[in-house]
């Protein structure tokens, strides 16, 4: 704003002082008039000019500039009557030409002092550098002649065209040079043609008289339709570079946008081809940690000795926490065809994140004597269909980033905007910025600009997280000038229901019947098949195995299984295969799958096999007695019917 008004300021004094200097050129000549020499051929050509050709006038393009056939008479008198007449029928000119628009009084004195200013400065050149300067018409075309007209031409020129581009460089933003060459130079035609059609008039006008003005009435006009026709080229060739421009920034965009699809597309590759590498990792990392889990807690079940104890404690923990980081790792590969989502309500999300946040970018920082605003914008209203706990993490690990970002403190901006059915979540921050090639390569699992502080897949996480809730995870970024991450999610339209993949622990606890709860077991990995035998007689169940899901269907149609538990990728017949097998024969028996995929099981698998539980490897005792009570209580339910109870993991 400062900035226009300076510019708009400086536009005004520049204006004033060609006024000024124009009123002086104009006073000037009137001072230096010699009457003596005005004669009738004077009058008819100055009523000419401001009658006739004032009005013929073709206007500058992109610009409210205008040029006309004025110069050639304007010219004229210079040469016959001195610059002093010049300069008066000059100045009507210019300030008749312009009341034919109505504009304010300031438009008219400055288009009326350029003219005068340019016009005075001609004569002026011509009167110090040449000598009898109206006898040289009479003159045969000679060297001083041709020097008088090249002269008077560049100074008119240069001049009235310098004073208006000096003007509209002042009021845009494009170099003075640029302006000129840009809107100014090609007029320098008319001039030429003016200060030559001029001197044959004035060459001739003694010996033919005033009527050889009329006779080079024509010249003027071919002359005048030339520079039009020359001018609608002009503003053809002008039209059409416009729509080349047009058409060169909509290739631009169209390049951009598919720079940023590629984008897209390079980092989905690279995500799949770290999730496929990922998933067969975690599956065999997962059945070797539920071994591990698993043996532990039923150790400790049964000893006494607490260094033991606390021994296999560390052990149960540490096999725990490497569940956690497959989890992670798991992320990058999670092949679900749907999601159970839930209804999130965006605004109150953006408030638990900042709050979670705030012991690091307030707290945190403040112990280091950096200060960091944080600027929450939570009134969005909107909700969006999805899993909270994930979004809410991916925005912590951005606002980490963020804090990381600005050592020196800043601003912290989180905020969540709708439009075209869409919710943008922006975290920016005034931090260090990126450069093009760190920007390039956020999203890249195990990136990281922190050295050993950082594992490099909290992004690459929150781009898969973002990519399962059908959005998009942008970053713009420059290196001094902060960061800023954008989440876009399509806003929820339709209540999503929320269900519970997870084994529910059974409160009540169903009463013990004399004869055992007898599972089946499948389960190509003998560690976790063994180890599950050990688990399910710890609670007094009765364990039978099979390697092979149709050795374990050979045992199951022998009868008596109250349950049977199964693994989901196994050589041969899958766990799914299994699973409906089983439900051909009985629909009654309670199924669970035990998978090392993680959470790869969509709903729609689970509801077609017909499961009742789905368990991640690796699972606790808990779980596995969980499943056991419930059982027990289905079976009492069904007492009377002659089925027994089938459990799937």
């Amino acid at each position: 704003m400062s900035t226009a008004m300076g510019r708009a300021r400086l536009v005004k004094l520049y204006t004033w002082l060609v006024v000024a200097a124009g009123a002086g050129a104009v006073l000037l000549s009137v001072y230096r008039l010699p009457i003596a020499r005005f004669d009738l051929q004077l009058g008819l050509l100055a009523l000419l000019t401001v009658t006739v050709t004032s009005r013929i006038r073709i206007g500058i393009p992109r610009l409210t500039s205008e040029i006309g056939v004025s110069d050639t008479l304007i010219f004229l008198i210079l040469l016959l009557y001195g610059g002093e007449a010049a300069v008066l029928v000059a100045t009507a000119d210019a300030v008749i030409q312009t009341s034919r628009y109505g504009r304010k009084l300031k438009t008219f004195l400055f288009n009326g002092a350029m003219l005068a200013c340019a016009t005075f400065l001609s004569g002026e050149v011509l009167r110090y550098s040449f000598e009898h300067v109206a006898n040289l018409h009479y003159e045969v075309f000679s060297g001083n002649y041709l020097m008088v007209l090249c002269v008077m031409t560049l100074v008119q020129y240069f001049v009235n065209t310098g004073l208006a581009a000096i003007h509209s460089y002042l009021k845009s933003d494009e170099p003075l040079l640029q302006t000129w060459s840009k809107y100014y130079l090609w007029t320098s035609i008319t001039y030429v043609a003016g200060a030559s059609c001029a001197a044959i008039t004035a060459r001739f006008i003694n010996s033919l008289g005033f009527f050889t003005v009329l006779v080079t009435a024509p010249i003027i006009s071919i002359i005048y339709l030339t520079y039009r026709t020359y001018l609608k080229n002009v503003k053809t060739a002008e039209l059409q570079t416009d729509q080349a421009r047009n058409h060169v920034e909509e290739l631009n965009r169209y390049i951009a946008q598919q720079e940023r699809i590629q984008e897209q597309f390079s980092q989905v590759e690279k995500l799949s081809a770290l999730g496929q590498l990922a998933s067969g990792v975690a599956h065999d990392f997962n059945n070797s940690l539920a071994s591990i889990l698993g043996r532990s807690e039923l150790m400790m079940k049964h000893t006494e000795d607490a260094k033991m104890r606390r021994g296999l404690e560390i052990i149960a923990k540490s096999a725990r926490d490497g569940a956690k980081t497959v989890k992670r790792i798991q992320d990058f590969a999670r092949q679900r065809s749907e999601r159970d989502f839930e209804l999130v309500d965006v605004d109150q999300m953006l408030l638990d994140v900042s709050e979670i946040t705030r012991p690091r970018w307030r707290d945190g920082a403040e112990a280091k004597n950096v200060h960091i605003q944080l600027d929450l914008r939570n009134h969005s209203y909107a909700q969006v269909s999805g899993d909270v706990s994930e979004l809410r993490d991916v925005l912590v690990n951005v606002i980490f980033n963020a804090v990381h970002a600005m050592p020196m403190g800043g601003q912290l901006t989180l905020s969540a905007d709708v439009a075209d059915g869409q919710v943008t979540l922006s975290v920016i921050d005034t931090g260090v910025g990126m450069p093009a090639e760190v920007r390039s390569r956020v999203f890249d699992p195990f990136f990281t600009t922190r050295g050993v502080e950082g594992m490099g897949l909290g992004l690459a996480v929150g781009y898969g997280v973002i990519r399962r809730h059908h959005g998009t995870f942008e970053v713009e970024s420059e290196l001094g000038k902060g960061s800023a991450f954008h989440i876009k999610l399509p806003v929820a339209e339709v209540s999503a229901g929320t269900h519970n993949n997870s084994i529910s622990g059974v409160t009540a606890t169903p009463q013990r019947r004399s004869n055992m709860i007898r599972v089946l077991v499948v389960d190509d990995e003998e560690e976790v098949r063994n180890l599950l035998k050990d688990i399910l007689e710890d609670a007094d169940c009765e364990a039978v195995t099979a390697s092979q899901a149709y050795d374990g269907l050979r045992l199951f149609d022998e009868g008596g299984f109250d349950a049977v538990f199964t693994d989901l990728g196994m050589p041969g017949m899958s766990g799914w295969e299994l699973a409906r097998a089983i439900r051909q024969k009985n629909s009654q028996v309670p199924l669970a799958i035990i998978t090392g995929w993680g959470e790869a099981v969509s709903t729609s698998d689970r509801e077609v096999a017909q499961v009742d539980w789905v368990l991640s490897k690796p699972f606790s005792m808990a779980q596995i007695g969980d499943i056991v009570q419930e059982v027990a209580r289905r079976r009492e339910a069904t007492l009377k019917n002659t089925g027994r109870l089938t459990l799937v993991a």
